[in-house]
């Protein structure tokens, strides 16, 4: 099963990098300084932020569509972010090492499959809910903080 495992655009969140503290409070995002690794996972880079690295955290519409699944939660960018990670046929270690929520959508929306699964074991489910032609695409999250994660793509 081919797949692509994408994280959100960058385009998305540089006109924060950089705001003052005071800016970012306006807009109901915090400026967080790493002190463990893992533990502040970067859903551009797909990948966790060093120690000492500066992340914000805000609140992010990761389901925009107009359903009753429309959802957003709290994730962590890097601010020294430079590029969307597109990793194909792979799981990223940041998904790998956590336990996940996945989720399928078909193309309207709507989810039409869900389940639990330790990262380790991702890539096995992501081929069995890709056999329901149904599933357009997914959604994982990690399970215990209900944070968006990624988005997966048939390949």
């Amino acid at each position: 099963m081919s797949y692509v495992i994408t994280g959100l655009p960058l385009a998305d969140f540089q006109p924060l990098f950089g705001l003052s503290d005071a800016a970012l409070a306006e807009r109901g995002v915090l400026r967080v300084r790493v002190t463990d690794k893992p533990g502040f996972p970067c859903r551009i880079t797909l990948a966790d932020a060093d120690p000492g690295e500066t992340v914000l955290l805000l609140n992010y519409e990761h389901q925009g569509a107009a359903t009753p699944y429309r959802s957003s939660h709290a994730i962590f960018v890097r601010e020294s972010a430079t590029g969307t990670a597109r990793v194909a046929g792979a799981i990223p270690e940041c998904l790998a090492a956590r336990l996940l929520s996945v989720r399928a959508f078909d193309a309207a929306g709507m989810m039409v499959d869900a389940e639990v699964v330790e990262g380790a074991a991702l890539e096995p489910l992501i081929a069995r809910m890709f056999a329901d032609p149904a599933a357009a695409y997914l959604h994982v999250h990690n399970a215990r903080r209900g944070c968006f994660a990624a988005r997966v793509d048939r390949g």
